[in-house]
């Protein structure tokens, strides 16, 4: 069976529909024939069930692999995925997002393709735009979103990119509550023995310095400030607004409305955060704690990001790989225009 290498597509006649299609689910249909991707034409004449004509020559694997790669950005890659499906028994067709897949058991024109698939290199950094672009496509459509990662050595990892929305069941203020604190050179501390306790004890806020006084991390300290829970000084005495704090703990930290406006939406999500730093993350984030003596383990590690953000593929590998070590989810909060929006991205077997 011959098919002819037209631009980005091979085209080969109506015999073409009941060898590859009919058997295979490989290609397209039309009307005059049958319509396959690049990646299904190799495929196939590397299992010999197709040979591949391009301007009344007859093509090896090697000459249509250059071809291909010339005529599609990092073929070779989506080579790499595609195979690596097919071999273990999906149906794979090219769709927008590089690659559609369908479920065991299913088939095109009997099920619903049940993920898209977008292949990319861990040298190439992945900016987050790219990969919302992606994951709304998917999402439109009612599809598992699916970024596959080609490393060095070929190896392919897969991921489920999905958008998470966590709910807690702590409650986020104390509106009962209102105490100073003093803003000191890179946290808050609060010294009153009373409030210290109860914001400690009920909501996880700080760490206790001592029986009487309680240190703040600097989004605890402005989460309190805003929800006039606590009053905020500076060293000198002088009363702060939450503008003045804002300027200042920027200062220390360039990006620190970032980070906090996320951990606000943590906290009226009723959760409870702390840092993550231990994990190389912004927070490890609770459900809910009954107890500062019996404290679960955390449901997630949250990390801040803008909506300018690049991935680093292996820092994105390193932070995911770490999370599922320690059994949570790795989600990425997005400080968009529309508010924070949580992208869940996780390890998967295909």
């Amino acid at each position: 069976m011959i098919g002819k290498l037209i631009n980005d597509r091979v085209r080969a006649d109506k015999q073409a529909m009941n060898e590859l299609y009919n058997t295979g689910y490989y290609g397209r249909p039309k009307k005059d024939g049958l319509e396959l991707a690049l990646v299904e034409a190799v495929y196939l004449l590397s299992r010999n069930r197709l040979e591949i004509e391009l301007d009344g020559h007859m093509m090896d694997f090697a000459g249509l692999f250059k071809i291909a790669s010339m005529r599609q950005k990092y073929f070779e890659l989506k080579y790499i995925v595609y195979r690596d499906l097919r071999e273990r028994g999906f149906y794979v067709q090219s769709s927008v997002t590089d690659l559609r897949v369908y479920p065991r058991g299913g088939h095109p024109g009997k099920t619903p393709a049940r993920s898209f698939v977008h292949v990319q290199s861990e040298r190439v950094p992945l900016p987050l735009e790219e990969l919302l672009h992606y994951l709304n496509a998917a999402e439109n459509v009612r599809k598992q979103m699916i970024l596959a990662v080609v490393d060095e050595d070929s190896d392919i990892t897969y991921y489920e990119v999905a958008r998470n929305k966590p709910q807690g069941a702590m409650e986020a203020i104390y509106p009962n509550i209102h105490a100073n604190a003093t803003f000191l050179e890179d946290r808050v501390v609060l010294w009153d023995g009373e409030p210290s306790h109860t914001l400690y004890e009920n909501g996880l806020y700080g760490k206790l310095l001592d029986s009487e006084r309680l240190q703040l991390s600097l989004v605890e300290g402005g989460f309190l400030m805003k929800n006039s829970i606590i009053e905020m000084s500076d060293r000198a005495g002088k009363i702060m607004d939450f503008e003045d704090f804002i300027q200042k703990a920027s200062e220390i930290e360039p990006e620190f409305l970032q980070k906090y406006n996320v951990y606000e939406d943590i906290r009226n999500r009723k959760m409870v955060a702390k840092t993550g730093f231990k994990f190389g993350t912004h927070f490890r984030v609770y459900d809910q704690i009954q107890s500062p003596s019996k404290i679960p383990h955390s449901e997630y590690l949250i990390h801040s990001i803008a909506e300018e953000h690049e991935f680093t593929l292996p820092v994105m590998s390193r932070a995911i790989r770490l999370a599922n070590s320690v059994r949570k989810r790795m989600l990425f909060a997005v400080n968009g225009r529309n508010g924070i929006e949580y992208i869940d991205i996780g390890r998967i077997k295909m």
